[in-house]
């Protein structure tokens, strides 16, 4: 029996191991290694199922990536009756979030379809529209909503009763780099909410204003849901690539930040598209596509 045990525990090792790619791995921490701050990516290739991963697992600030999980919760409600995909919503100004937000320049009272509210949340990254959203669906509900999809620590921090102390530390969400490719999994799968759901889900985060990072690396005519966080001390994106030779998704996060700029030099903006531009290339080592010159003056998104 003790024999029987000890193959089949090595049969296990043995199939965790082979999952991992670790010639990407290396290549991976040979980009974050420098970085000055605390860095996180998970890849997962899903056609070959393999993976690589540096601080997978450690807990870092979402920023707006927590949208996408707000979103789950609105389609949620949305599949159960208790909301509608095309419902009127009335605007308050109580419902503003000081910026530069599109629907911030909404009057009082007027109009908006709640599809148009949850566009602007994940193309635009609207805050105003994301806060008034989490308000209609509450962030004990997303939360209820993520702990029954097994996600263990991916959690709405903002506004919600019971999350005040990981709000100090972390901010609007926390989550890690390998949940964040979870949940992007889930709704390529059709397994968030509903099939139905997720198709609207994947077609609205296909829609994302904000490409000038990894997606930048990717070329245009590639198909690419992904959602962007940025905050002072992190900046992090998820993105899952339909490849031509497969699909994979990767998410990378960063905090602690000593550069703390807003520019395009910013160091964990370079690291981003990095990460990003190497794994095309990994994946598609036949691909001889790069960003065209010039292409950078026309990426200046604000």
């Amino acid at each position: 029996m003790k024999r029987t045990l000890t193959f089949f525990l090595s049969i296990i090792s043995l199939s965790t191991f082979a999952q991992t790619d670790a010639k990407l791995t290396s290549q991976l921490q040979g980009l974050l290694k420098n970085f000055n701050g605390t860095a996180g990516v998970y890849v997962h290739n899903l056609k070959t199922g393999k993976t690589a991963a540096i601080n997978a697992d450690t807990l870092f600030p979402t920023a707006s990536m927590i949208k996408v999980s707000i979103l789950n919760g609105v389609m949620d409600k949305i599949e159960k009756g208790e909301l509608k995909y095309n419902q009127k919503l009335v605007y308050r100004d109580s419902l503003l979030y000081a910026g530069e937000d599109i629907l911030g320049s909404f009057k009082n009272g007027d109009t908006i379809q709640l599809s148009k509210v949850t566009m602007l949340m994940i193309t635009m990254s609207d805050n105003t529209a994301s806060l008034w959203l989490q308000k209609l669906v509450g962030g004990e509900y997303i939360n209820n909503w993520l702990a029954a999809n097994g996600f263990k620590v991916m959690r709405v921090n903002s506004r919600t009763p019971g999350r005040e102390a990981m709000r100090n530390i972390y901010g609007w969400g926390v989550t890690t780099p390998y949940e964040m490719c979870k949940l992007f999994k889930l709704i390529r799968d059709g397994k968030a909410v509903s099939p139905a759901a997720s198709e609207r889900m994947y077609r609205t985060l296909n829609r994302i204003y904000w490409d000038e990072h990894a997606l930048s690396q990717i070329p245009p005519y590639v198909q690419a849901i992904s959602k962007q966080g940025a905050v002072d001390a992190s900046r992090s994106e998820t993105v899952l690539v339909n490849a031509p030779h497969g699909d994979y998704v990767f998410s990378i996060i960063t905090k602690n930040n000593k550069d703390q700029s807003w520019t395009p030099e910013n160091e964990a903006g370079i690291l981003i598209k990095n990460v990003s531009a190497l794994l095309w290339h990994y994946f598609e080592p036949q691909s001889n596509w790069k960003p065209a010159a010039g292409v950078d003056k026309f990426m200046l998104n604000e």
